[in-house]
């Protein structure tokens, strides 16, 4: 299995396409004059993570699933309170860069091994693949389409092209 080839190019189209809607966001709040905590306050449901921990999980569980597969366990974190956009965009753009540094060898040499989700009392034991095929990745799915969809919701006019961002196309 090529675990980088699975993992890492998907999660880097993620982070970049979340950083652009972020930055649509950003100038939608420049261009109609209102203020940028108008939107990262914003949640779709009263039961429901408002816009930076949105961003934040996008980070958390792409680099920072590959770095829970090196430590061994992964536990859920929260983003510090008062983020403003080039906060929100600093943890995407750590996470690339994080990511940009982790080699096929090293993802390949994480296969079979065994790591552990641990949040409080729930444990949860995986192989590192299986981690971050079947819970990792979807959950950053799910987090930048709620950070698509916050913003959405506050009026940024994004499209589906600004969740996905650039394809990997062949010539």
């Amino acid at each position: 299995m090529d675990l980088h080839a699975a993992f890492v190019p998907t999660a880097r189209q993620i982070l970049a396409s979340s950083l652009g809607v972020l930055d649509k966001g950003e100038a939608y709040c420049a261009d109609k004059a209102i203020s940028p905590a108008s939107l990262i306050d914003l949640q779709l449901a009263p039961d429901m993570a408002s816009l930076p921990f949105q961003v934040f999980s996008v980070a958390h569980h792409t680099a920072g699933a590959v770095a829970g597969v090196r430590a061994g366990v992964f536990s859920p974190a929260r983003p510090a309170p008062g983020l403003d956009f080039a906060g929100l965009k600093a943890f995407l753009v750590d996470a690339d860069a994080q990511l940009a540094a982790v080699t096929p060898d090293e993802m390949g040499g994480f296969v079979g091994k065994p790591m552990m989700f641990s949040m409080g009392e729930r444990k949860m034991s995986f192989v590192a693949e299986d981690f971050l095929l079947t819970f990792s990745q979807p959950n950053y799915f799910f987090h930048a389409s709620m950070l698509y969809a916050i913003l959405r919701h506050g009026g940024v006019p994004l499209g589906k092209s600004d969740y996905i961002g650039r394809l990997r196309l062949t010539r």
